[in-house]
């Protein structure tokens, strides 16, 4: 087995630049790829970790390792890209070999959760996975521009643990003219999120149909995956998206907003939504 294809670690996508409540222009953006890699044992299907392409080998070994699936770091002898995968698999699949007499310890991982082949090894098995289990969301309100741009700084301003601390994540979600609804902080930005729409959950507010989430780290496609699932049609990042996340958003009907700073952002897709001068 030998690797014949290299994925590409970055995807152009056309934005809209929006700059004080401007539609400037329509250009092209590098985005991030972010893309399923399936590790397989033998023949079979270990698990599935999202990454950005490139120092596959280097991942495997070290999340094998981090995560005491193996005891030692020799306990991986080889990791090899699949040839004998569809197309669109290509480059994203991985066999590995284990020094003779080792196991893998599975049931002590330290992630729970993490050892799943969950949904497949492409993006596009990705995508139907979550399309089976994700409705796409309700049209939702139009937000102006100017509220969209404020957010930034009303989310920071009620991080109390983060103006404290400074290392935590954020998850606020707020109505369509900028009211505050929710808000949680953690050391993990998914785990925010998590919090938010649990909260939600708990007081049987789901759908979120009527509101907006802003998160403080970028949007990869997990963080999409959860504002779909909870019916949020609208997601902004104060950083980068994935380009799975802009595919996923995309397919879901949401809105998505990325580079969100006082009086500019760029918008990936699902611009209807947002009320804007030209």
């Amino acid at each position: 087995m030998s690797l014949q294809h290299h994925p590409p670690s970055r995807e152009d996508f056309s934005v809209l630049r929006v700059e004080h409540g401007r539609a400037l222009r329509e250009e092209h953006d590098a985005v991030v790829v972010e893309a399923p890699l399936e590790v397989r044992v033998g023949e079979r299907s270990l698990l599935v970790t999202m990454r950005t392409p490139g120092r596959d080998a280097d991942l495997v070994r070290g999340l094998l390792y981090t995560e005491a699936l193996v005891e030692q770091p020799g306990d991986v002898t080889a990791v090899k890209h699949c040839r004998d995968v569809p197309d669109d698999a290509r480059g994203h699949v991985v066999v590995v070999s284990l020094r003779q007499g080792v196991e893998l310890d599975e049931e002590h991982t330290v992630r729970v959760g993490l050892v799943t082949s969950g949904c497949g090894v492409c993006g596009k098995a990705t995508l139907e996975a979550v399309s089976a289990t994700c409705s796409p969301v309700a049209p939702g309100p139009r937000v102006r521009a100017s509220v969209l741009s404020a957010l930034p700084d009303v989310l920071r301003a009620e991080q109390d643990l983060f103006a404290r601390t400074g290392g935590l994540h954020a998850a606020g979600l707020f109505s369509a003219n900028g009211k505050l609804l929710a808000l949680a902080e953690d050391v993990g930005r998914h785990n925010a999120v998590d919090k938010v729409i649990g909260e939600a959950a708990r007081f049987g507010r789901l759908p979120l149909s009527e509101c907006l989430m802003l998160v403080s780290g970028r949007a990869g496609f997990e963080i999409v995956q959860k504002t779909r699932r909870a019916g949020i049609p609208i997601l902004a990042s104060v950083s980068a998206p994935s380009s799975l996340a802009v595919t996923l958003a995309s397919d879901g009907g949401q809105t998505l907003v990325g580079f969100l700073r006082p009086g500019r952002f760029n918008v990936y897709c699902g611009a209807e939504r947002l009320e804007l001068d030209g």
